[in-house]
């Protein structure tokens, strides 16, 4: 059987997993197995990945894109230079050079993966990682939530019966999973989260308090020199990695730009206390989710044994602080938070191969599935409405069956269309807008 690899895509960062010789291995270059998530053009056109389309980010941020991920599913177009791309063209770009290492690393072809997403992706976002999978030459054989495939690694050789929350703050995207472990069953019982919500935004608040200094010291708005911009973001999130282990850093950054011949140097002491007063409103909303899913779980936070964290952003001490409050017990990230979501899919990539039988997978939908047809919303006649068929937080694989009737007799065509939802049932006429059609 064909070599099948599990690939963590994140937003900042991706990494490839291998089973070999009974093991779980991240493939490793010069950069222990983290790959920046970063696309580029050098001058002379040809495509870079990872760390050196990182650096160029600083002087070429025209030639450069960054956190692809949160545009997977959009028709939005990426500009490099001259060139234009789709979002799943610059993912299929990451990809590839996974694919590539993995190649080397074995010694032989590699056309199939196993490949994460946020447990919260959309299906129209899915079908995009698919497709980026197939332009880098993959098929892909699963999809797994990333919450899920770091279950599964926690899991692996444990025989304990345990009920895990997963709290997983990536570079982009939110998500938090409830996972019961029980005889060898990894069994995900609720799952919601923010596509919109990461490491990312952190930066960004941080890059704003630079700009708001820069202005209020020199007198000069930079905001709208995206050079020194991707300069401020660069020192930013190292400034937010610094503040995961000290209580102040200085941010310092020479000749950043000039005014009236001037050159300006920026020189900034940001505590640890502020940057979290910046994000407190942020890991509020991840908090709210936790306790959404604790209610779609229908638990207590006491029948919780244990948290596990992934994602780099969790390594901000705040978030543990603030789990711990809550469940009266310290979580948990002795296995790297940037590493465990890629060990995962490398373990669910052994068992598409028959290599590992050690559980059995039982994933949810995250969003609610079905249909529309005529009836009634809040007692008004309505030409579209919502007929939930798949709710939220059902088992994997599913199907259902309703039985509909034709407008009128002797009707000879039907179109149906799906659509994917956020509630089961809605509200007010409005909650089309929370509807994503596939």
């Amino acid at each position: 059987m064909a070599t099948i690899v599990g690939i963590d895509l994140g937003t900042t960062n991706s990494e490839v997993a291998v089973y070999d010789n009974g093991k779980i291995e991240i493939i490793t270059d010069d950069d222990n197995g983290i790959v920046p998530s970063v696309v580029g053009l050098d001058e002379n056109g040809t495509v870079i990945v990872g760390r050196q389309a990182m650096n160029q980010a600083l002087v070429a941020p025209e030639r450069t894109v960054l956190s692809i991920k949160r545009r997977m599913g959009s028709d939005a177009v990426i500009e490099l230079g001259e060139n234009t791309f789709s979002p799943q063209e610059i993912s299929a770009f990451v990809l590839k050079s996974l694919k590539q290492r993995a190649e080397k690393h074995l010694g032989r072809p590699v056309t199939r993966a196993v490949i994460t997403v946020p447990a919260y992706f959309t299906d129209v976002q899915r079908q995009a990682t698919r497709e980026a999978g197939q332009i880098a030459g993959l098929d892909v054989v699963r999809i797994i939530n990333e919450p899920t495939a770091a279950a599964l690694t926690y899991e692996r050789g444990n025989t304990q019966t345990r009920q895990l929350l997963v709290y997983d703050l990536g570079g982009g995207t939110f998500d938090v999973s409830i996972v019961k472990i029980e005889n060898g069953v990894v069994e995900v019982l609720a799952s919601t989260g923010d596509n919109k919500l990461g490491g990312d935004d952190f930066d960004k608040k941080i890059v704003a308090e630079l700009v708001t200094h820069l202005k209020n010291k020199y007198g000069i708005d930079v905001s709208g020199d995206r050079f020194v911009m991707a300069r401020l973001l660069r020192v930013a999130e190292s400034a937010k990695c610094v503040l995961s282990t000290e209580p102040y850093t200085r941010i310092e950054e020479d000749h950043l730009t000039q005014k009236n011949g001037q050159v300006i140097h920026l020189s900034m002491e940001l505590s640890r206390s502020h940057f979290e007063s910046l994000i407190e409103a942020d890991l509020s909303r991840t908090m709210q989710a936790v306790t959404r899913a604790l209610k779609d779980a229908d638990m207590l936070p006491g029948a919780i044994d244990q948290i596990i964290l992934v994602g780099g952003s969790t390594r901000i001490p705040r978030i543990a602080q603030l789990l711990e409050e809550k469940f009266g017990t310290p979580p948990h990230g002795e296995i790297d938070p940037d590493l465990c979501v890629a060990m995962g899919a490398g373990i669910q990539s052994a068992r598409e191969m028959g290599l590992d039988h050690a559980s059995v997978l039982v994933d949810i939908t995250p969003y609610t599935f079905g249909t529309s047809a005529i009836g009634e919303i809040n007692g008004e006649p309505s030409m579209s409405q919502f007929v939930p068929l798949i709710r939220r937080n059902t088992k994997l694989p599913a199907s259902r069956s309703e039985v509909f009737y034709t407008l009128y007799d002797n009707q000879e065509a039907v179109d149906v269309t799906v659509y994917q939802a956020k509630s089961p049932t809605p509200p007010t006429t409005s909650f089309w807008a929370n509807i994503c059609s596939t």
